[in-house]
């Protein structure tokens, strides 16, 4: 990027006394004009006019233009060319969600998927230089989102992510082998897939620990985050007359299969049983990878008043050179 700008702007006021020359100019010329009276004028009228009478004027235009463009470079005009350099090799992260129904329930408010994406978007918006890939799953699994730099878009489908959009259940090592597939050619230097459930993995074709081993194969790390209080949670369910009442479910996350898939993939377990706590995670996460790329940014100055210097010193020569030849005057 770059952009114009004045070291010394205060000397842009000089520029107010251009007009002020103007109506001293007009002024000087209305008093200067020379009478010889005759009777009859109507001679003079009738002679053509020359077209240094037309020009007469070009030599203070020549000086009031050098004066403006003198003053202009006191201001020591400058442009600034700015650079912020990322590297190639950054991150790309996966986040690999679960939309199964479980997720309707609320030890976490709302619950535990409103709660799940919001705090992912934020943590989307934390991090503008990084590609990022969304991955649902529940009985089956679904790349919402593939590898982009596109964070609104990204933002986009995080909000429109449901339950029911698939067939329920929880296939967390489906889920995770298409996190994985999507960033096994990635050529970034960090590879990263935040994998977020409530349960245990009960569906799909593919186990989580054959997923584990595939990540690891490919230098993926793996975050792990089970989602849900300990003990006991509120989760809707309808009744025969259409309303929706809440029944306290047991949670049932299998906490020793995720830490055995991060310990695998050389990630980390987390335990979210509050939104709060979920922020937290998160933030922490994007610490722990934040530091994995670098980011220079600088900004250089080039001066820019060289150009009016020299156009000013060309109108300046030409207004003499006029002054004394073509346009010279007498004077007593």
């Amino acid at each position: 990027m770059s952009s114009f700008e004045f070291a010394s702007p205060y000397f842009l006021y000089g520029l107010a006394i251009i007009p002020i020359l103007i109506i001293w100019y007009i002024f000087r010329c209305n008093n200067q004009q020379a009478y010889v009276r005759f009777s009859d004028t109507g001679f003079f009228n009738k002679l053509p006019k020359s077209w240094r009478s037309y020009l007469r004027h070009i030599v203070f235009v020549l000086e009031i233009g050098a004066l403006s463009l003198f003053i202009v470079a006191l201001a020591r005009p400058q442009s600034s060319s700015k650079n912020k350099k990322v590297n190639v090799e950054g991150i790309d992260i996966v986040l690999t969600m679960d939309i199964s129904s479980s997720m309707l329930a609320r030890d976490l408010k709302p619950d535990r998927l409103e709660a799940s994406k919001e705090v992912a978007s934020n943590f989307v918006e934390g991090r503008p230089n990084d590609r990022m890939g969304l991955v649902v799953f529940s009985g089956e699994t679904f790349t919402q989102v593939p590898l982009t730099t596109d964070h609104a878009m990204m933002l986009n489908m995080l909000k429109d992510m449901k339950c029911g959009m698939l067939e329920d259940g929880t296939a967390i090592g489906d889920g995770l082998a298409s996190a994985v597939s999507r960033l096994k050619d990635s050529e970034a230097i960090s590879k990263v897939v935040i994998l977020l459930t409530d349960g245990d993995n009960n569906a799909g074709s593919i186990t989580p620990a054959t997923a584990a081993e595939m990540a690891k194969i490919y230098g993926i790390r793996v975050y792990t985050i089970g989602a849900g209080t300990r003990g006991m949670a509120p989760y809707p369910v309808q009744t025969p007359f259409g309303g929706i009442q809440y029944q306290q479910v047991p949670v049932k996350i299998n906490e020793t299969l995720l830490q055995q898939i991060a310990d695998e993939t050389g990630g980390k377990y987390f335990r979210a049983e509050s939104k709060e706590s979920l922020q937290k995670i998160y933030d922490e996460i994007d610490q722990m990878e934040r530091s994995k790329i670098e980011v220079n940014e600088f900004q250089r100055l080039h001066e820019e008043f060289y150009p009016f210097v020299i156009w000013g010193l060309i109108l300046l020569i030409a207004a003499f050179l006029l002054k004394n030849t073509i346009f010279k005057s007498i004077t007593d």
